[in-house]
């Protein structure tokens, strides 16, 4: 098979589409060609040299998939070969084939193609075990959503409304705000010229958020904990403004508020087969009725993976960055 390389860490162009040894599926793990990936914070991490596979994991980056099972190891039951899924990945998406636990095997949603079923697993598993599983957002609450415009963003949005809250985002510019409104977001904040605590404030009478779902990290923890309302919960996925900041825990004990740190690559086997399972559960549903939907601002060829790592890095996309395998050009 062919697989993204990286020879040495660097830019976009330490990308490097190579021949590269077929995987075999062990106990419990299917063998699926991939029709395709998506492209992932993490996997520019990866590329620099800044987030090495979990022991064990594929060493090509790519945190999800879609594609075919095309063979089973010994005690998977409930997929048979020929079975269409999108899988939750520990590395290997950048790929033509991938081995995958069974447990964070999802079915192809009905009414979502192959290659666009890609876009699902990372966001839908990443934004219902935060926003749901831990910090446990309710209807009529407000969820604040930094990076409205991204992949985690989109979904984000989707998944609060379905449930009946109320949506605050954060974007860089009137055409990502717009996007947002499109998929239902209520307060539409422009962080490049407006402070996203004070425009909450206004917009919630002074209540602020009930649950934040963060990116950023370290830039905006004051910030966020200020926009927090009395018993809220700010959820922290991301670092992309630094691991180190100062938390004021005298407002945070003042609100009764809570703050979380979670992430998803390295979580065991058995973690990730239960948080896979409730989307299944929950979110799936909604897909197929047409009530969320899987937002593709454009698909690339795989081995044009280096051209998608630098269009995520330059912001310039809404939704998933999707590279299309070989198999699902076919």
């Amino acid at each position: 098979m062919h697989a993204i390389t990286i020879p040495e860490p660097g830019g976009p162009e330490a990308l490097v589409w190579a021949e590269a040894p077929d995987p075999e599926p062990g106990q419990g793990e299917v063998l699926v060609e991939i029709a395709a990936s998506a492209v992932n914070r993490a996997d520019v991490l990866q590329r620099q040299g800044f987030y090495d596979p979990p022991p064990g994991a594929s060493p090509y980056p790519g945190l999800e998939c879609s594609g075919r099972i095309v063979a089973a190891g010994p005690g998977v039951s409930g997929w048979n070969v020929g079975d269409e899924v999108c899988a939750l990945l520990s590395g290997g998406g950048y790929a033509e084939k991938v081995v995958v636990p069974a447990g964070q095997l999802l079915p192809v949603p009905k009414g979502v193609d192959l290659v666009t079923a890609a876009a699902l697993p990372e966001v839908t598993c990443t934004v219902w075990s935060n926003v749901f599983m831990v910090a446990h957002l309710r209807p009529g609450e407000t969820l604040l959503v930094h990076g409205g415009a991204s992949g985690i963003g989109t979904m984000a949005i989707q998944l609060a409304k379905a449930v009946g809250a109320r949506v605050a985002v954060t974007a860089g510019g009137p055409q990502k705000l717009a996007r947002c409104a499109e998929l239902g977001a209520d307060i539409l904040i422009d962080y490049r010229e407006q402070d996203f605590v004070e425009e909450l404030r206004k917009a919630t009478d002074g209540a602020g958020a009930d649950v934040i779902l963060d990116i950023i990290g370290a830039k905006y923890l004051d910030r966020n904990v200020r926009a927090l309302a009395v018993n809220g919960r700010l959820a922290v996925i991301g670092l992309q403004g630094g691991v180190k900041g100062e938390l004021n825990l005298g407002a945070l004990l003042g609100k009764r508020a809570a703050v979380t740190a979670t992430s998803l690559r390295a979580r065991p086997p058995e973690e990730k087969a239960a948080i896979v399972a409730a989307v299944r559960e929950h979110v799936w549903p909604l897909i197929e009725a047409g009530a969320v939907k899987p937002v593709v601002d454009r698909a690339l060829p795989m081995p044009e993976a280096a051209e998608a790592h630098r269009i995520l890095e330059s912001g310039a996309h809404v939704g998933k960055v999707l590279l299309v395998a070989p198999a699902g050009q076919r």
